[in-house]
């Protein structure tokens, strides 16, 4: 057993040899990776992987679904829907294979896989800025939605209450980070993520039955809300966006890879890829219903958040909303663990910091505090997440393992792996120049009647 144990170790530590023996780390080298929150600690099961896939993918997004359809229409919203849902299948499998694509070596940062692909340096500068935007971009989009699906608990529980304005909730959501942000690993947060990916499904589940209880609207309508062809093609972009924000666990996948043991007999690409294959059913699960049940009941008519739209039972529809806050709870710590472990690597390796409990708790408290900030300022759910879905998440999730794996693999020109990639290619970079553009002007639109701290 410890001779297992210690090939397990050195084998997930990318300072060891390939044949899995050697560990060529200083003392004070190992000390820090085993203090740095994404390789501190490597005994995750394979349904870690699946409920913390399910917490990274299943969010904030899965509200927005129907609101994207009634930008989109019945047919490009379905097959938008369903391609994505294989394209990044695919693309997450890229991922999980190429984890351990060096014998010895694990690439437990999508950083370091750019870096294997591009270069040291740029690798860095391409991998790193659009990773940084989507997981700080998604932690202040679940700030937002966090705050918004307190107020509506309160509002829905509290009807002749006083009016709280939503900056409160948002820092009564963020509170809870400034604690949960000291976990020191994936492995620490595996409660509070199963929890979320529970939450997932259920808040999921109330949307669209909900939905079939209250029926289809009297005055429904399923043509374009925009009175203008250009109003309705920049929300044809904008919820081009809104779907590849739901898609958005690769960001993510390999820093939970690398909590998974390896050794050469068992490497961590099979209990990883069992856990991404049971999240993804249960992301189908709650996707294909809310969107499809949620546009068919209420038509265009439907808000940007389908817990908005929906007002009884009360009680079922309150819950549903806490449902919510959990579940972003355990989301925001998925995302903000690579975060803080980029933050933590920096100062620690490059400027030299002593890795100690005081630089953890300024650096990840100065984190929530900033996130915070920037949700109470800018709390606009549609337009950020087609503007975030589009500029960012398209390219880390859609094309950029696609680019890894032909610069790595270099397969066959025409042959079905360099045209399925190509394919990926192509639908990726369309998905990041066109979202943003719808994204930014809803943005633009909703910030006209807005007044900041409000």
């Amino acid at each position: 057993m410890g001779t297992q144990a210690q090939t397990e170790q050195f084998y997930g530590d990318n300072n060891s040899s390939s044949d899995g023996k050697v560990d060529n780390r200083t003392a004070k080298e190992r000390a820090i990776d085993e203090w740095l929150p994404i390789t501190s600690s490597r005994n995750a099961k394979w349904w870690y992987s699946a409920f913390h896939n399910v917490t990274a993918m299943v969010g904030a997004g899965v509200l927005g679904l129907p609101y994207a359809m009634s930008q989109l229409g019945w047919g490009p919203g379905v097959a938008l829907l369903v391609i994505s849902w294989v394209v990044t299948l695919y693309t997450l499998w890229q991922m999980v294979e190429m984890h351990e694509m060096v014998p010895g070596k694990r690439f437990d940062r999508y950083h370091e896989l750019g870096q294997h692909a591009f270069g040291e340096k740029l690798g860095l500068y391409i991998v790193v800025p659009q990773q940084l935007i989507v997981e700080v971009g998604v932690n202040i989009v679940y700030m937002v939605t966090g705050g918004k699906s307190l107020k509506k608990f309160h509002d829905l529980v509290c009807e002749d209450c006083k009016d709280i304005k939503l900056t409160y909730f948002i820092m009564i959501f963020a509170s809870v980070h400034f604690v949960l942000s000291h976990l020191p690993n994936f492995n620490s947060i595996a409660g509070v993520s199963l929890a979320a990916a529970v939450m997932s499904l259920s808040y999921s589940t109330i949307a669209w039955s909900a939905s079939v209880k209250k029926g289809v609207q009297p005055d429904v309508q399923y043509g374009y809300k925009a009175k203008t062809t250009i109003g309705a093609v920049f929300n044809f972009f904008n919820a081009l966006g809104e779907i590849a924000f739901a898609y958005a666990g690769h960001n993510v996948v390999l820093e939970i890879q690398a909590t998974i043991p390896s050794t050469p007999e068992k490497p961590s690409k099979g209990p990883m890829w069992k856990g991404v294959v049971v999240a993804y059913i249960v992301v189908a699960l709650c996707y294909f219903p809310v969107a499809l049940i949620g546009y068919w009941m209420y038509g265009n008519a439907v808000s940007d958040n389908i817990l908005i739209s929906l007002e009884k039972p009360t009680w079922l529809i309150a819950m549903a909303n806490l449902f919510v806050v959990v579940h972003v709870i355990g989301s925001y710590q998925i995302y903000a663990m690579p975060v803080f472990d980029m933050i933590e690597t920096l100062l620690v390796k490059k400027l030299h910091f002593t890795p100690t409990f005081t630089l953890r708790f300024i650096t990840r408290n100065t984190y929530v505090a900033l996130t915070m900030f920037i949700g109470i300022c800018f709390p606009f759910f549609g337009g950020l997440l087609g503007f975030f879905g589009g500029f960012a998440f398209a390219p880390t999730t859609y094309f950029l393992p696609c680019i890894i794996w032909l610069s790595i693999y270099k397969p066959k020109k025409w042959s079905l792996s360099w045209i399925i990639n190509w394919i990926c290619i192509v639908f990726g970079i369309a998905l990041m120049v066109l979202s943003p553009i719808g994204g930014l002007r809803a943005i633009i639109i909703d910030a006209k009647n807005y007044e900041f701290f409000n």
